[in-house]
């Protein structure tokens, strides 16, 4: 571009953005509009860019306070105290479904480390908590709970121990652990912080999850950006109008209307800073489906941030350029010709025919060929998004084209979309592009959920939750404990041990398991049963059983190993009788194998040596029954682990990208009701006069209300009509491309097209009340 073209192009954007801020209440008004309506859409990317940022921060958090990477992991069972060293157990807990992280602390030398966030350690009896807890524990539905926290609280966590401003967590002072020192529960460290850990590729098929959810939540976003610097159009036209009257070409005044749309814009990323500002300010007081995150966390990537802001004033200058092409502006007004020409549908099939030409390639790749292209992915889903925006226009303009007569209300409607389709079509291209990600997201996500879901093998009709028992505590103390607890009761107590060949350096072992007749029915088939009996499981996994489980063998407990401290050394001789047994077709814990005993066949001295479970079966008409059996066991013993069963369980990398989804789902819905309000009012704004005249010509107000429904109806139901098409084709080719058949969620395809109706006719019942006031005769006053 010469220096003669480039000063040109300068002085004519100038010129247009100084006829925005001196152009009067109406132009003051129309930028106020495009900037409100980009300014929420900057808002939102500028959210996007801090997402990087917010999960690396979480992340560094997370491993900053870890201590299972040095201590859980090590053996340290055998370390001494030093002066920097301390031991922390897992107290985790859960109260109505909300996890609790809890960690008792015992500080063994006067310069052991707190862990992030304490300055110093609680002592015994006393506890430091998360500002969430804190609150929580001074409410009314914090009853429950605070009998199971029975300490003290001396103080909060501070951000930097907590990944997260609703986080539930608490560091509790404790005494007696170094004789509980096993290096599972309890373990002995000398500082915070996760060991290095190879770096986890994630699976493919999780790879492309990730880039069609980043592509499908900031599209809508950038369909709303464009639709805003549109506001104002025909009043607009009529200034271009004026200006072609003083002597400006064509070419120059369409370089003035860039200029104001620029102006926009560029208010629309300062309105766009301060609603980010606000939000980030307000996400530390919100928590989304278990998310929350400090403020702090909140900061775009400056590359990212800057890219927002080189990119949103230029795509303005283009849009208003794109769409003034066809337009005529003549010093009389501006020209559309009397019959608009009929729009070409040929290269608005481009778009979504290019974005499927790119994405075939990768049809049937599945996750064993390696990564999906990043860069073809991106690209086919936007080609495929953006295709619905110019199709849509398309559509509306050539369905009202054969729409004939009805009611007033229905004539006023038709003939305003067949004069104006495209300002019709803009206003729904971005809830349209909204619902048609969704769509192919719901399909992908239904479709690949099989594959990230792992059964369990546990059985919730059976029993609701599982307590792991330390070593040291006897199986009967937790049971006396258990009964006390309404509408809960313990279905089987088992316990598990290893019995070897030899008393000293053994290299052959069996596993035990031990419980009476009722719990070893729920793991093996037995036609009888009777105290003091022993049966027998082969499996391959067992290679020593054939050997050690024969009549009358003598196996040992607590062997000794040459330079450790010398075990139980604890003989049982086997009985004379061994029956010969199978797994159930449902056990209630899969993989038992070895020996299984009931209580009465081992020495009394056998269970200090044996790791038990609880299986406990809760009423669900008694209310927090579960929360009661948490607190019973607490009162027991605070190292007492509990965990609830479910049948299935989502892997965490796929459930982190459903939870961003959603999250980053609800952001976009509140965007699009928001950017939809501002637009229709933008529309009525600039009809006043037009409603005013009707009025003042004897219209029914009720008649003009019905036209302005119709007039979203009418668009509305076309664009979810071709979202749903387009997104049902992209989701199976998604499919397609990770080996899957093809199937169609209906119920959801359905509940997004409800969602996608439901917030235009929200937004339709926002705007009457303005309507209604637009009609008044002030309405005709000209200025």
């Amino acid at each position: 571009m010469s220096s003669a073209v480039f000063r040109q192009w300068y002085r004519d954007l100038a010129m247009g953005v100084r006829f925005t801020f001196t152009g009067g209440r109406e132009g003051w008004v129309r930028a106020l509009l495009t900037a409100v309506g980009v300014g929420l859409g900057v808002a939102l990317l500028l959210l996007t860019a801090a997402i990087p940022n917010a999960l690396e921060t979480r992340g560094a958090r997370e491993d900053a306070r870890q201590d299972r990477g040095i201590g859980y992991l090590e053996d340290n069972t055998r370390s001494k105290p030093t002066d920097r060293s301390l031991l922390v157990a897992d107290s985790d807990t859960e109260y109505r479904h909300q996890e609790i992280r809890g960690k008792l602390l015992e500080p063994e030398g006067v310069d052991a480390p707190p862990p992030p966030g304490l300055e110093k350690f609680p002592a015994p009896g006393e506890m430091v908590v998360s500002p969430a807890l804190a609150e929580l524990l001074k409410s009314d539905a914090g009853e429950l709970l605070r009998d199971r926290l029975p300490y003290e609280t001396v103080g909060t966590i501070g951000e930097a121990g907590l990944i997260g401003s609703g986080e539930l967590a608490y560091y509790a002072g404790a005494d007696g652990l170094a004789k509980r020192l096993d290096g599972s529960v309890v373990a002995r460290i000398d500082r915070f912080g996760a060991s290095e850990q190879p770096e986890v590729e994630m699976d493919p098929v999780l790879l492309l999850l990730t880039l069609v959810v980043f592509v499908v939540l900031l599209m809508p976003v950038a369909v709303f950006i464009a639709t805003a610097v549109r506001f104002g159009g025909e009043r607009r036209d009529r200034r271009l109008a004026a200006l072609r009257l003083v002597g400006s070409d064509g070419r120059m005044t369409r370089r003035i209307a860039a200029g104001e749309a620029l102006a926009g814009a560029v208010l629309g990323l300062l309105f766009g800073t301060g609603f980010f500002l606000l939000g980030r300010e307000a996400a530390g007081s919100v928590e989304v489906l278990d998310v929350s995150v400090f403020p702090s966390y909140l900061d775009p990537s400056p590359g990212l941030a800057l890219l927002v802001a080189l990119a949103v004033p230029a795509a303005a200058v283009l849009v208003t350029l794109f769409a003034l092409r066809g337009v005529v502006i003549e010093p009389l007004g501006v020209v559309r010709t009397a019959k608009p020409a009929r729009r070409r549908l040929w290269w608005r099939l481009l778009l979504p025919l290019g974005g499927l030409a790119l994405l075939y390639p990768m049809v049937g790749q599945g996750s064993e060929n390696g990564e999906f292209n990043e860069y073809m992915v991106t690209g086919g889903v936007v080609l495929l998004l953006v295709g619905i925006t110019a199709l849509l226009p398309w559509v509306v303009e050539a369905f009202v084209a054969r729409l004939g007569s009805g009611a007033v209300s229905w004539q006023l409607a038709v003939r305003r979309l067949q004069l104006s389709s495209g300002s019709a079509a803009r206003m729904v291209n971005g809830i349209a592009v909204a619902v048609a990600g969704a769509i192919a997201l719901q399909m992908l996500f239904a479709g690949v959920e099989s594959r990230f879901t792992e059964t369990t093998g546990q059985d919730p009709t059976r029993a609701q939750m599982e307590l792991t028992l330390p070593d040291d505590l006897p199986v009967s103390v937790a049971g006396k404990e258990l009964k006390q607890v309404k509408g809960a009761k313990a279905t089987a107590v088992l316990s598990t041990s290893e019995a070897s060949a030899t008393a000293k350096d053994p290299e052959e072992w069996v596993t035990v398991t031990v419980g009476d007749c009722a719990a070893l029915r729920e793991l093996i088939k037995i036609s009888s049963c009777r105290d003091g009996d022993v049966f027998v499981r082969d499996d391959p996994g067992e290679p020593a059983l054939t050997k050690l489980a024969t009549a009358g063998n003598t196996v040992y407990f607590g062997a000794s190993y040459s330079g450790e401290e010398p075990g139980a050394e604890l003989a049982w001789k086997l009985p004379d009788t061994l029956t010969k047994v199978s797994e159930r077709a449902d056990p209630l814990r899969y993989g038992t194998a070895g020996l299984l005993a009931t209580r009465g066949a081992l020495p009394a001295e056998a269970e200090a040596g044996f790791s038990s479970s609880v299986y406990v079966r809760t009423d669900p008409r008694v209310p927090d029954a579960l929360d009661e059996v948490r607190n019973a066991v607490v009162a027991v013993d605070p190292l007492i682990r509990t965990w609830e069963w479910e049948s299935t369980r989502r892997v965490d990398q796929f459930a982190d990208i459903r939870t961003g989804l959603l999250v980053g789902a609800s952001a976009v819905l509140v965007l699009i009701g928001a950017s939809l309000l501002v637009s229709q009012l933008e529309q009525l704004r600039e009809r006043r006069k037009l409603l005013s005249a009707l009025v003042a010509f004897g219209t029914r107000r009720r008649t003009l209300g019905l036209s302005v429904l119709w007039q979203t109806a009418i668009p509305i139901t076309l664009g979810l009509a071709l979202a749903s098409t387009v997104g049902l084709t992209l989701g199976a080719v998604l499919l397609k491309m990770t080996g899957l058949p093809v199937a169609v969620d209906w119920p959801s395809v359905l509940s997004m097209t409800g969602i996608g109706a439901g917030v235009v006719v929200l937004v339709t019942m926002l705007s009457m009340p303005p309507l209604v006031r637009l009609m008044r005769p002030e309405g005709l006053r000209t200025e």
